[in-house]
């Protein structure tokens, strides 16, 4: 065997190793978590493309949601998939709207999202949203009283398939869908990809603290 053959065979048995960790896995992966699978020297993000590539015209798509990858259904056989059945986390306008103001505008307190929305905002429509895994508590704002900020989780990125937070639609979209009905702030734009790391004007949360 030549070394060509070597290393293409090294590459094709890598490819099937994540393949099945990928098939296998319930929740996306990142590529430090299968890495440990692969030969010595694998570069794990090189071929995930590779295998992303492979899948690009299947029914099911190698997608990366944020740092992790996960198959998908293809977009367009999506209709296929579509059951009738019972939506067991409906969400009412009030959470819609406040998921949408989390996402644009995060790290964001309470405050803040009812100064968006120009109402107020009962604590049970962020719970539901921290229930459904869509939204979580990031930190505490550096000003008195250290309010909570909220902001979006990777499987807010994976439900709504977005690779990034740069991927959300534009806000006038947003606002033409009724989404955003109240005063939008001036500095409300579209932020950089979530990194999941804390601003300068965030301090950790406590352990197993939960908002009051």
């Amino acid at each position: 065997m030549t070394e060509l053959d070597e290393r293409t065979e090294i590459t094709e048995r890598n490819l099937r190793i994540l393949e099945a960790l990928l098939f296998a896995s319930a929740e996306p992966l990142a590529p430090s978590q299968m890495a440990i699978y692969l030969g010595q020297g694998a570069n794990t993000v090189q071929l995930l493309k590779m295998l992303q590539q492979r899948y690009a015209s299947r029914g099911v798509n190698l997608v990366q949601r944020a740092d992790k990858w996960a198959f998908r259904t293809a977009e367009d056989l999506g209709f296929l998939l579509r059951r009738e059945e019972q939506e067991t986390r409906s969400l009412s306008r009030a959470a819609l709207e406040t998921l949408s103001i989390i996402a644009y505008h995060q790290p964001a307190t309470r405050a803040e999202i009812e100064e968006v929305r120009g109402v107020a905002t009962g604590k049970g429509t962020i719970d539901l949203l921290m229930e459904a895994g869509w939204v979580r508590m990031r930190g505490r704002r550096r000003t008195p009283g250290r309010p909570v900020t909220y902001g979006t989780t990777e499987a807010f990125l994976d439900h709504f398939g977005l690779q990034s937070l740069s991927d959300l639609p534009g806000l006038e979209e947003l606002k033409g869908s009724g989404l955003l009905s109240g005063r939008l702030p001036p500095d409300l734009q579209i932020p950089l990809p979530f990194d999941g790391a804390l601003r300068e004007d965030e301090d950790p949360l406590d352990g197993d603290e939960t908002d009051e």
